[in-house]
């Protein structure tokens, strides 16, 4: 080949910011970008609710890998290679201009993640750079000549001097990779709800709770914990701080099928004893009050009525007639709720996977296979994975453009 041909495998965001930056450094390059679909960037489209979480506004090195359950302490080097900063930087000159939001996700000033993939997409045009679609890898292999030989299922066959892996959590990916002497850690989901059984739940979908704190009991002497917003479903329990909890739980939670014990303290703020003497002072001050019906230090009046019914037995019992063992029962609930986790469930139509080629067997500097020379990895497909926020998009853009600034 007397061109030198590059070729991205998954037209998903680590994808195509790897083949703009490819074709920054190899501006005679024929570079063109595989999707197995019909469209490029689908994940993009539908993320943040349709309007894309494109990073986030932390960019203290150590506060920003915190939030990587997965590839902390190797993203320093990522990152320190593509930043935060220049990711805003990036899309605001490629006409993407961001906003922060109060929780410090970042998002196109138009609410529209159509703006970001407009971007890429434009970009990818007018630097000469081919998506071919309906175009699933399914081998790849080395020749004589240390040049790839990559098949699709269309039977379409060609010939690379490089190939750039960034298929995400796509199974095929992972094949295509262990074909190339790599290992694999066994990909799991990431980032999702829990299903919860519980009558304390039942028919209150749509309430939520500013801040709890959960704590998820995996073996005798580990636990997660998280604190945050909490929200009702119809399936059981989700909102920020159930996501993040799953993310950093996720390997354990697999190997548990998805069956453990949720510990949830609805008023964080409070230790038993302080909340102990809140609920007496509520019950001496107001002895005729029915104690259904007044609910107090935040707590929904439907949540707080299901408690009190399932404690007194009795809807119109007073203060006076709520006895020293329901104080106890009541401190216990709001304080260290037990409930029963018998699976997950999916986080809308995104979710993050766990898992993929290890990171000892890359080069971070480069991206590069340290097993198969010329082989690069970006995106999802590496053991990287963030909880929400837009650390997964950043993490994407990053290893893409290391990947593209190395081919």
């Amino acid at each position: 080949m007397s061109t030198k041909k590059i070729s991205i495998i998954g037209a998903g965001a680590a994808g195509c910011f790897a083949a703009i930056s490819a074709r920054e450094k190899n501006p005679n390059a024929e570079i063109i970008i595989y999707e197995a679909s019909k469209k490029a960037l689908s994940k993009v489209l539908i993320s943040g609710g349709g309007r894309c979480n494109v990073t986030t506004s932390t960019r203290e090195m150590n506060a920003l890998v915190e939030n990587y359950p997965r590839g902390k302490k190797e993203l320093k080097s990522v990152f320190s290679r593509f930043s935060v900063d220049e990711t805003i930087d990036w899309f605001e000159k490629n006409g993407v201009k961001l906003k922060t939001e109060a929780d410090g996700r970042m998002f196109p000033i138009t609410n529209k993640s159509q703006t970001v993939v407009d971007s890429l997409l434009s970009k990818i045009k007018n630097s000469n750079i081919k998506i071919k679609y309906n175009h699933k890898a399914i081998g790849i292999k080395k020749d004589s000549k240390n040049n790839f030989q990559i098949s699709f299922l269309n039977n379409e066959k060609i010939v690379s001097n490089v190939v750039i892996l960034t298929t995400g959590g796509n199974r095929e990916g992972y094949k295509i990779f262990q074909s190339l002497n790599h290992n694999i850690i066994p990909p799991m989901p990431s980032l999702f709800t829990f299903e919860i059984n519980d009558k304390r739940l039942e028919s209150l979908a749509g309430i939520s709770f500013s801040k709890v704190k959960l704590t998820l009991n995996v073996a005798k002497n580990k636990k997660y914990e998280q604190v945050g917003p909490l929200l009702i479903t119809h399936w059981g329990l989700s909102a920020p701080s159930v996501i993040k909890l799953s993310a950093y739980a996720a390997r354990d939670l697999f190997d548990l099928n998805y069956c453990t014990e949720l510990n949830v303290n609805f008023i964080p703020e409070f230790k038993f004893d302080l909340l102990r003497e809140q609920l007496n002072e509520r019950k001496n001050a107001l002895p005729r009050k029915v104690v259904s019906k007044d609910s107090f230090l935040g707590i929904p009046k439907r949540y707080w009525g299901r408690l009190v019914q399932g404690i007194a037995k009795n809807m119109e019992s007073t203060w006076a007639e709520f006895s020293k063992r329901n104080i106890e029962s009541l401190v216990e609930e709001l304080s260290a709720a037990k409930f029963k986790i018998t699976g997950k469930g999916k986080f809308k139509e995104e979710f993050v996977t766990a898992g993929g080629v290890p990171l000892k067997e890359v080069d971070l500097k480069t991206m590069e296979s340290k097993i198969c020379s010329k082989l690069f990895f970006a995106g999802e497909i590496l053991d990287i994975d963030g909880i929400t926020g837009g650390y997964n998009f950043q993490s994407a853009w990053s290893t893409g453009w290391i990947a593209g600034q190395n081919v």
